[in-house]
């Protein structure tokens, strides 16, 4: 069974009736209690490719493989209830023990509900699979989509494994061999995937920077040096798509996750360009191959210059829409973003605008520690130009002809404005609309740059829309229920708490953004806990797994004078906010590593 119900509304006209009850029977003495759990389990071994053409394929679901029917599904539970509950309840007090802002905190934890959502599900051999999106009969958008998954940040931290799983799905099933990758995930796994369609720019590229973050959470160098002939590819696939003559500037098309291509330089896949250099940069020079490197950073370093020079109009950044020696019956452009009739200037662009994720892969090289793309005072005035222009306290009058996700007296982020004039015929379609997972990803990284008012009033004015008076808490709908793209509020407890890891080096550090005592959850590969500063001590606590650290940021506002761990003094170098080791301690569930300053 694939567990899919026929719709029937037919009275039921049997002598048997078709409903059911429980009688559950207990002894109840006098002033006693007696608590009846009722469990409630399901087994649909099968999962059927509805969307394909006839005969569909069927294979079977991840736990399928693990627990023959609901019989074996309730005999585990019976037996692990307790140990489940117990750390369920665990995580729930660490998470909503944060030192977040109400909003963010809200934010942070209710989209987690969509990986237990109909949006996710495993493969038979356990590899993640994710829709966009879901509806109550199907789901929304197929393929753990590129470009979308780009902004989830959740997973790849509370399950890495899962993480590495779509990473290595990628790089095995989806990359061609001249570097192009489908940003849809064909099924079922290991069907060749089509080569006649656009690569997206910016889910491929953004796929060089998530194989640089799961490397730096699982700190698993053997498995980088697997996929890196394939990542090494992916990037310089570049190269032939997009940055022809390897000036760090895309101008070639490069389809999105808007769903159409922009023609010319721009910093949505500018900036997810030139973060994929920069991690393609430390990759490479971790694997021996300097020449490499040295080619990235060669172009990168031209990039940034090149994009200052010609994007930046003293506010944001914009696109140069630019279609030289591209033929508007080109396939496969011919139909998608250029229009034949003018040619000068294609279909969906949006040339001086101000975008709202113009600075997604600045967002990226701050949460895995790549430092500056461009100017830093330009960085964050673009951000601040992006809460200017594009952050609305009310909707009454924004004209809208496409979704309406915000509207009256509700506040939110429009995804571009044109301030100073000179909106296109024909933007890009989605433009007027408000995305609630961009919202999260330029309010996370305003709080990277210090601009944690602007960053409250966007993820309160979010999380007010999802109120539960007027929609659903845990349901932040884009294209389809329960969006992946929302699983961007995960960056803000990164943000937030300054958290920063590199398992390959072993080290975790903490920069939190806020003042005074703070507390925070960390999660990494092989274990995960909670971070505490309290006046002039900070305490890593591991609640789960273990951690393996040689050096530890402390988050202190000086030097560290004692370090402890199991609450005896250890050995250790300080280094300003660092504290070094000389072999690397191991911190297991339970024990607490405590600096002093």
């Amino acid at each position: 069974s694939t567990g899919v119900l026929e719709a029937n509304e037919e009275p039921h006209v049997s002598a048997a009736p078709a409903t059911g009850s429980i009688a559950l029977a207990a002894t109840v003495a006098p002033g006693e209690t007696v608590s009846l759990p009722v469990w409630i389990v399901w087994h649909n071994p099968n999962f059927e490719h509805y969307w394909h053409v006839p005969p569909r394929p069927v294979w079977r679901n991840y736990y399928a493989t693990l627990f023959a029917d609901c019989r074996a599904v309730l005999d585990y539970l019976a037996v692990h209830y307790e140990r489940l509950e117990s750390e369920t309840r665990k995580f729930a007090a660490a998470l909503y023990g944060c030192s977040l802002p109400p909003a963010a905190l809200d934010a942070v934890a209710s989209q987690l509900s969509v990986l237990k959502s109909t949006t996710c599900l495993r493969l038979e051999d356990g590899t993640f699979y994710a829709w966009e999106g879901c509806s109550p009969q199907s789901g929304c958008c197929e393929g753990t989509c590129t470009h979308v998954w780009n902004y989830a940040q959740a997973l790849a931290y509370l399950f890495p494994s899962l993480e590495r799983s779509v990473r290595e799905a990628d790089y095995r099933i989806n990359l061609h061999s001249d570097g192009h990758m489908t940003f849809r995930m064909p099924l079922p796994l290991g069907v060749l995937p089509r080569a006649d369609f656009h690569a997206a720019g910016d889910g491929q590229l953004g796929g060089i920077l998530k194989v640089y973050r799961e490397w730096r959470i699982s700190g698993d160098t053997e498995w980088l040096r697997r996929l890196w002939p394939s990542v090494r590819l992916a990037l310089e696939y570049a190269w032939k798509a997009w940055d022809r003559d390897r000036d760090g500037l895309p101008e070639r098309p490069q389809h999105n996750t808007y769903d159409i291509e922009f023609y010319g330089p721009n910093t949505l896949v500018g900036s997810f360009y030139l973060a994929a250099l920069r991690a393609g940069e430390e990759m490479a020079r971790t694997l021996g191959e300097e020449d490499a490197a040295r080619e990235y950073r060669r172009i990168f370093e031209a990039g940034r210059r090149a994009t200052e020079e010609r994007l930046f109009n003293g506010e944001f950044y914009v696109q140069e829409v630019w279609v030289e020696g591209v033929d508007p019956q080109e396939k496969p452009w011919s139909g998608i973003g250029l229009n034949p009739e003018h040619p000068s200037y294609p279909k969906y662009q949006y040339g001086i605008g101000c975008l709202a994720d113009q600075l997604i892969g600045q967002w990226y090289a701050r949460m895995l520690g790549l430092g500056d793309l461009y100017d830093p005072d330009h960085i964050r005035g673009a951000l601040q130009s992006i809460f200017r222009y594009n952050f609305r306290e009310g909707f009454f009058d924004h004209a809208n002809v496409q979704r309406i996700y915000a509207t009256n007296d509700e506040k939110g982020l429009v995804l571009c404005t044109w301030p100073h004039g000179g909106r296109p015929a024909l933007p890009f379609p989605y433009s007027d609309e408000v995305w609630p997972g961009f919202e999260y990803q330029v309010a996370s990284h305003m709080v990277y740059e210090g601009l944690l008012e602007e960053a409250g009033r966007i993820v309160e004015g979010t999380r007010g829309r999802f109120d539960g008076s007027r929609r659903s808490p845990w349901n932040e709908f884009e294209c389809g229920n329960h969006y992946a793209r929302s699983l961007a509020s995960f960056a803000l407890l990164l943000a937030y708490s300054g958290f920063q890891c590199h398992m390959a080096e072993g080290r975790i550090e903490f920069s939190p953004r806020l003042q005074g005592d703070v507390r925070f959850l960390l999660s990494v590969d092989s274990g995960w806990g909670v971070y505490e500063r309290a006046g002039s001590s900070a305490r890593l606590t591991v609640l789960g797994g273990g951690l393996r650290l040689s050096s530890f940021g402390h988050g202190l506002g000086g030097p560290a004078k004692e370090v402890l761990l199991g609450g005896k003094p250890i050995e250790f170098r300080a280094e300003d906010r660092l504290v070094c080791f000389g072999s690397p301690v191991e911190i297991t569930a339970g024990e607490t590593l405590e600096v002093k300053a």
